[in-house]
């Protein structure tokens, strides 16, 4: 009998802890974690890397097929071949993904990546269309969010502890920013699926959520693999 993967779909605003929860989710059940933000920033820093103006979509878009985009044996995501964790956390980067993710055929090249992974795997994959768009038929969706002020505090935080030059109030701002793109793009904007599960993260510690998502899943009979 051939075992069915199963899939879990997180989605979210930036910074809601979609990342942190994902992660510890894919440990304890031993599923594979899909940061497709991640591939969406390593795009966006190949469209820098190469001079483009990310806002031109059809130079953007030029790229597709000439850069590749993977993830090394430490799950950090690659740009041709070369490790780029820390350089997709940029501020660079983060005022410039929300144009890049806009743009449908990017989407595609990226969404089939995507649901080859599933398709072969056990995934907890997080994002900002994983219920609606990527992966319809998942298993359980969860769509995490949190208060734009808190969310700030948590980059600003993860920014110094990554060791990048930032502030508060710059934190904030982009997450507005990138919240109205993300929710007001054309193709695969930002919102909850009918059938997923809220999660609220605003005054909850990691272990608090993480421990309600793995009662929820287990619920539902998904448990470690």
């Amino acid at each position: 009998m051939i075992k069915k993967n199963i899939s879990i779909a997180i989605d979210g605003p930036s910074a809601s802890g979609k990342s942190t929860i994902a992660k510890i989710l894919a440990e304890k059940l031993n599923f594979i974690y899909i940061d497709t933000g991640a591939m969406y920033r390593a795009f966006t820093l190949g469209c820098i890397n190469n001079g483009i103006d990310c806002t031109n979509e059809e130079e953007c878009c030029k790229l597709i097929g000439k850069i590749m985009i993977g993830f090394n044996e430490k799950n950090h995501v690659t740009l041709n071949g070369i490790d780029v964790e820390k350089e997709i956390r940029g501020n660079k980067v983060a005022d410039n993904v929300s144009y890049i993710a806009s743009y449908k055929d990017i989407r595609l090249e990226l969404v089939n990546q995507q649901r080859l992974l599933a398709q072969n795997n056990d995934v907890v994959m997080d994002g900002r269309d994983i219920g609606t768009y990527v992966l319809q038929d998942a298993d359980v969706k969860f769509f995490q969010i949190a208060d734009v002020e808190e969310r700030a505090k948590r980059r600003y935080k993860e920014n110094l502890e990554k060791g990048i030059e930032t502030s508060y109030e710059e934190c904030l701002e982009n997450l507005k920013k990138r919240d109205y793109i993300d929710s007001h793009r054309e193709f695969c904007p930002l919102r909850p699926a009918k059938d997923s599960i809220e999660i609220n993260t605003t005054n909850l510690g990691i272990n608090e959520v993480s421990d309600m998502l793995i009662a929820l899943l287990k619920s539902k009979g998904i448990e470690r693999r």
